[in-house]
């Protein structure tokens, strides 16, 4: 089965609909699955002091129609836990990101946001934490990556690279400014790291 990992969208429309539209051309079977971060928050992290919203509207970049590209489950990233920080009530955008989960498993896959490690300890905290993944997606820092047994592995877009039989970490890049994606194939164990051209 393929899957389409995207994520990192941070309320990006223009690089969502070339995305989309890219996905839909060269992989019209996959199921769609999100990364998180899929709004941004308009209240950076340093500027967390306790305070409290009336409305998620007042703390995400909203453009007009982005709500209906979201046609795909997704986990939660930072961006979507610190909106839910800085608001209390409930409305139903709210009700939408507090239902995102931590993590989505497909086959021997999970899929996680990547915020949830320091910076560069990702092997550390996935072997401690998700030690039976052999397969691991993650977004957060927006650069694609592929590590394989603790290994940088360079990456060859749009090039299925095998993910059999080691532990693999991909990290599925960005939507917004890079127009990334990974299409998973959990049959064949290949993943190939694709984007969009941008004239």
């Amino acid at each position: 089965m393929q899957f389409a990992l995207l994520g990192d969208i941070h309320s990006s429309k223009e690089d969502l609909q070339a995305v989309l539209a890219q996905i839909a051309n060269e992989a019209p079977e996959a199921t769609l699955i999100g990364t998180g971060d899929l709004y941004e928050c308009t209240v950076s992290k340093k500027d967390l002091h306790g305070q409290i919203y009336p409305t998620v509207e007042e703390v995400i970049r909203h453009p007009d129609g982005i709500d209906e590209l979201f046609i795909f489950p997704s986990i939660y990233g930072n961006q979507e836990q610190r909106i839910l920080l800085l608001t209390k009530q409930t409305e139903p955008k709210r009700d939408f990101l507090n239902d995102l989960p931590e993590t989505l498993k497909i086959d021997e896959a999970i899929i996680i946001h990547g915020h949830q490690w320091p910076h560069n300890e990702a092997a550390a905290w996935l072997a401690e934490h998700l030690p039976e993944s052999r397969v691991v997606f993650h977004g957060h820092t927006h650069r694609s990556g592929i590590t394989s047994d603790g290994k940088h592995i360079a990456i060859n877009w749009n090039e299925e690279m095998s993910v059999r039989g080691s532990r693999t970490v991909v990290n599925v890049g960005a939507v917004v400014g890079s127009r990334e994606w990974v299409l998973y194939d959990s049959e064949e164990q290949t993943v190939r790291f694709m984007k969009v051209s941008q004239r």
